[in-house]
């Protein structure tokens, strides 16, 4: 089936939060607790609209369904939602600084059919268009084989504190450009 990769319209916020949810009930739950689930949905994972104004956040769209989402920054952010603490939307300089991959999520009925991986060299391409030399991510667990399989290296294990009490395990993981 084919698969359009596009960016991310703001009108489409609702559909994303939906898919975002799903897939972190869905595909997460073998990873994390129904309370960091909890916690983190619309902090630490969730839609960031700074990148979608940015024109950075990408869908992959099938059939007219959105089914899978991602992005990369020219941001200092590693990761999280609108509303997430530790946010920092000072720019990146590039062939410096690492350009962020970010918030990716799938549709839990449509998983591991190479949608994350479509996002992810799009994602990249662009990335590396604007100049960015080096990539580097705030992976959750669930996401760090599908990032290591393409050529992602762990930086270190970051524990996130979460509203609700409970911390998050995030992979802090980075990638020079191929040559």
């Amino acid at each position: 089936m084919h698969l359009t990769i596009r960016p991310a319209t703001l009108d489409e916020a609702p559909v994303l939060e939906g898919l975002i949810e799903r897939s972190v009930r869905i595909l997460q739950a073998d990873d994390y607790t129904r309370a960091q689930m909890d916690g983190a949905l619309g902090t630490v994972l969730g839609l960031d609209r700074q990148l979608i104004r940015d024109g950075t956040y990408l869908v992959a769209v099938r059939e007219g369904r959105i089914v899978g989402c991602g992005g990369w920054s020219h941001r200092r952010t590693l990761f999280g939602a609108d509303a997430v603490p530790m946010r920092d939307n000072a720019g990146l300089v590039p062939g410096v600084d690492a350009a962020k991959i970010r918030a990716f999520f799938i549709e839990p009925d449509c998983a591991r059919q190479g949608i994350g991986t479509a996002i992810l060299h799009a994602c990249e391409a662009a990335a590396a268009a604007a100049g960015f030399t080096r990539f580097e991510m705030g992976a959750t667990l669930t996401g760090v084989p599908l990032y290591a399989r393409w050529g992602y290296v762990v930086l270190d294990r970051l524990s996130v504190p979460l509203p609700n009490g409970e911390d998050l395990a995030i992979v802090r993981m980075s990638k020079a450009v191929s040559a």
